[in-house]
């Protein structure tokens, strides 16, 4: 009887790792269709005689807007219906739309894809958290969310690796095609594989109660969410932090190439592997260590990005400074490793500071500001900048446009240490902790 007992909660600790790694191969697929553009941004831009604002907004606004304002009302939906259907029918959107931007003969038509793109995305992310947390305790949520937020470099790396690639072989119309295909495949994946748990119940019920509470209207949950000191700070620095790191995302590659001198061919063989290693490292690093000393004390979920990104400063410096594409990668490798330490551990916090009811809706209105004012920020602040220094510096432009990134870092610093002192006086999460 024990053995079989074991034997089940053997198999059912291997299941919930299938669940997030299938979910992380989804996410990965998601942030390789946001995040492509980047790559392809210089052939891109001149085929279609674009400017670095057109750049900047095809990369951050076009998608942000609607990725953002559409996850709010995906997020409350998910919280009452099926969430596997809903994030199977996001993934084949948003893999439908990435294919369609390969079609696309101006600003507006790649304009209108990339926002199609958006839409579509909004059902990804907010109902994964909610599932990953249903499939993981609150100890564990920080790895588990982790592991889910490894997507983010690997499709960073892949969009580098292989659409660097296609587009240097094959042109820039064919990668679109070629990144989007698979999500299609991995939409009828998750319907085949993926059960839905049941809600909350890994988390302890409050005192009295017999069960967890009913998911509140639309505009109630999204309003607890704000009227919450902690989740604002959390979602500010997170966004802040975004910010810096999607800016650098969408213009590491223009600035390798058009500043450095480094070619198409050699951004898919060396960017695209040191995004996704030091991506990689730094993702899980901050979810592991979010989780070990989360439980010492809680403001490490805000110190951990706040020590992350002080030490990137005198490496955006760096970066400014290498006479060569070769040591302003190694210089990038260390902003690419760090940047991406807020996410598992702010994730963690707005999925333990909230009853599972409200994981979904929190979970959007989260991704809500931090992409509204990262995704639609960063890139496009970076880009607008550039315009306006390039008739007194030419193609090195875009390092005007990297030195004024260097003071959003600092404001983040200060919007973590924020957050760290409302998360020491959170009572939610004291009793989840």
């Amino acid at each position: 009887m024990t053995a079989i007992a074991m034997s089940g909660a053997k198999t059912s600790s291997n299941y919930r790792y299938l669940v997030v790694v299938i979910l992380a191969v989804v996410y990965t697929l998601n942030f390789l269709d946001r995040q492509i553009l980047s790559i392809l941004a210089e052939p891109i831009r001149k085929d279609l005689n674009l400017s670095d604002t057109q750049l900047g907004v095809l990369g951050g606004i076009a998608f942000a807007a609607f990725y953002t304002f559409c996850g709010i009302p995906v997020g409350w939906l998910a919280d009452r219906a099926k969430r596997i259907w809903i994030m199977s029918a996001a993934c084949g959107l948003w893999s439908l739309f990435t294919m369609g931007c390969g079609a696309a003969g101006n600003f507006l038509q790649l304009a209108v894809m990339r926002m199609g793109v958006g839409v579509g995305e909004a059902g990804g992310s907010p109902p994964s958290y909610s599932l990953i947390s249903d499939y993981f305790p609150p100890k564990e949520r920080g790895t588990g969310l982790a592991i889910y937020s490894l997507g983010v470099p690997m499709g960073s790396m892949l969009g580098a690796a292989l659409g660097g690639w296609i587009a240097a072989n094959y042109g820039w119309r064919t990668a679109f095609f070629a990144v989007g295909a698979p999500g299609v495949l991995m939409a009828l994946v998750m319907l085949l594989i993926i059960r839905e748990p049941k809600r909350g119940g890994l988390d302890v019920l409050a005192d009295g109660a017999t069960e967890h509470e009913p998911p509140p209207p639309l505009l109630s949950a999204v309003g607890s969410y704000f009227a919450n000191r902690t989740l604002v700070l959390t979602a500010i620095s997170a966004g802040l932090s975004a910010f810096v790191g999607y800016a650098g995302l969408a213009w590491n590659p223009p600035f390798l190439i058009r500043v450095k001198g480094m070619s198409l061919t050699e951004v898919a063989a060396y960017y695209s592997l040191v995004l996704g290693i030091t991506g990689v490292i730094g993702t899980f690093l901050a979810g592991w260590l979010a989780d070990k000393l989360g439980h010492k004390d809680r403001r490490w979920y805000a110190w951990i990005p706040a020590i992350a990104f002080t030490i990137t400063i005198p490496f955006w410096l760096g970066i400014l400074w290498a006479p060569t594409w070769q040591i302003a990668l190694a210089f990038i490798a260390v902003p690419a490793l760090l940047n991406n330490m807020y996410l598992a551990p702010a994730l963690a916090v707005v999925q333990n500071a909230v009853p599972p009811a409200r994981r979904t809706i929190s979970g959007a209105t989260l991704l809500f500001v931090l992409n509204l004012v990262g995704l639609g920020g960063g890139p496009v602040f970076v880009g607008r900048i550039s315009d306006m220094a390039k008739p007194a510096y030419g193609d090195h432009s875009l390092v005007i446009g990297f030195a004024a990134l260097i003071p959003m870092v600092a404001v983040t610093i200060v919007a973590h240490l924020a957050a760290s002192a409302s998360i020491a006086r959170d009572k939610r999460l004291a009793a989840v902790a």
